[in-house]
């Protein structure tokens, strides 16, 4: 497979998932905010621009700060790319350049999901926007499926690592914010709105059912920050995203007999995953660990482009 191909379809993985994610993260936050007073629900959306790192850029645009400005730049906007408009318009255009190596399934899910948002100039009100929060999830979940039937080749590893390398990243962030961030001063840990709010973070990651069928009892933050770092059943946990790197970059390593840089490093993660436990991170610190990983994702994806000469 030529490398731009390859470019291509990693990126779409990675623009589809991170579409998926802050649709996500649009619609927990509308949902939380209902739950509280203004000032809760100023935080809220100022901890979702952090979530997705664009806080310094929006703050930087002038734009006066509201929830309905949030949600349209997390929604809209063009000027940054972890808006949805942006990852959808970024994931067509390396469709469009890779269109031989996808189904015409895949295409389509992608082109319905841009077309939804394209001659938006506003996302509405919060049910509005939920409304078209649904529309764009189901023709993501279109296209995760497309990619599920694709044949098990160069094509299909490719998109997939793309998005397990985002995913990944997208979950360590949410974690780091919540614990950095979220919380109001004044607000009693394990208090009702921190509650609320783990609710919350569980809802963005599909996962309150998964956490109740582990974990036999009340919600608590150090075993949420547990199943999305350690339990490998669950696909958006840190483990499950390190180890599906590693089982993917596996299969470009049997196609070719070659490792490179990249398998070295994604080993090295998950080994040092699975040599640590929730209560050893938050002796050293639950924060610096995750901008730790955060970094190694980086490396990692940075050592892909070197190893198939994404440049």
């Amino acid at each position: 497979m030529l490398a731009r191909t390859a470019a291509h379809l990693y990126w779409i993985g990675r623009y589809m998932e991170r579409a998926e994610f802050t649709c996500r993260l649009i619609e927990a936050t509308i949902r939380l905010t209902a739950l509280g007073d203004h000032a809760s629900g100023d935080r809220a959306w100022r901890s979702a621009l952090s979530v997705v790192g664009v806080q310094s850029e929006f703050d930087a645009g002038g734009e006066p700060f509201s929830a309905a400005a949030v949600r349209r730049y997390l929604t809209l906007s063009e000027d940054t790319p972890s808006s949805i408009r942006a990852c959808l318009a970024a994931a067509r255009d390396n469709a469009r350049a890779a269109r031989t190596a996808l189904t015409v399934e895949a295409w389509q899910a992608i082109n319905r999901a841009w077309l939804i948002i394209r001659d938006r100039s506003r996302p509405g009100g919060p049910q509005a926007t939920l409304n078209m929060i649904e529309e764009l999830k189901a023709e993501i979940r279109g296209f995760e499926g497309a990619i599920g039937r694709m044949l098990r080749s160069e094509g299909c590893w490719f998109i997939e690592l793309g998005a397990v390398v985002e995913r990944g990243d997208n979950t360590a962030r949410l974690l780091d914010v919540k614990y950095y961030l979220l919380l109001p001063p004044g607000q009693e840990v394990g208090g009702a709105l921190d509650r609320d709010q783990w609710t919350t973070i569980l809802q963005i990651v599909s996962a309150r059912t998964a956490y109740r069928h582990i974990y036999r009892g009340p919600l608590q933050p150090w075993l949420v920050a547990d199943f999305l770092i350690f339990r490998s059943e669950m696909p958006r946990s840190l483990a499950a995203s390190a180890g599906e790197a590693v089982e993917l970059l596996g299969h470009f390593a049997a196609l070719s007999g070659r490792q490179g840089a990249a398998d070295r490093l994604a080993r090295q993660r998950l080994d040092r995953i699975e040599d640590l436990d929730i209560v050893t991170i938050f002796q050293g610190g639950l924060h610096e660990w995750l901008h730790a990983y955060i970094g190694e994702n980086a490396a990692l994806d940075a050592a892909i482009a070197r190893q198939f000469r994404f440049g």
